[in-house]
């Protein structure tokens, strides 16, 4: 039986964390033990069963803490169910369609043998740190464009796969 799952991220203003902690949340919801952790602070894997990993994208980049996670709990990871999130763009095309992730989340991917990714909508609002963020803001294109509804039916999918999966061990 499936027991614990971490939901570990990389973010910068705390937007992706959201996520991460909705996931986290759903899971529980849904009978599965999950927390959220920021990917940096994570230093073991092995005490858990299935992992999800989530990053903010820059640049067309995750989040540096999500890709030093991956790379270094990647033999880890390889050996557990794993699902990848991006979160990102500033505007609703995230919530309108599937968005592929950026070619360093599919190399992990196909590395690891991750079983689904998702990107959700990003959220940029004033007081956000970082140069380039505060242009983003002043030329007036932030907000914030996560959808809860879509985040929270992902992370159930994840816990109805996880207890199939429980119960047929």
């Amino acid at each position: 039986m499936l027991s614990k799952v971490l939901v570990a991220y990389g973010t910068t203003n705390g937007s992706t964390a959201r996520i991460a902690e909705t996931i986290a949340e759903v899971l529980r919801k849904e009978g599965v033990s999950a927390e959220a952790v920021p990917a940096a602070s994570v230093t073991n894997v092995e005490s858990y069963d299935a992992v999800v990993v989530g990053g903010g994208l820059y640049a067309g980049r995750w989040h540096k803490d999500a890709r030093r996670f991956v790379r270094r709990h990647g033999r880890a990871l390889a050996r557990r169910p794993l699902w990848f999130f991006s979160s990102g763009p500033l505007d609703a095309t995230a919530s309108q369609r599937d968005i592929p992730p950026v070619p360093g989340v599919k190399r992990a991917m196909t590395r690891l043998d991750a079983g689904e990714h998702i990107t959700f909508g990003g959220c940029l609002e004033a007081g956000a740190k970082g140069f380039i963020a505060q242009k983003i803001l002043s030329s007036g294109k932030g907000g914030d464009f996560r959808d809860f509804g879509q985040i929270e039916a992902w992370a159930a999918r994840i816990g109805t796969r996880l207890a199939a999966d429980a119960q047929q061990s």
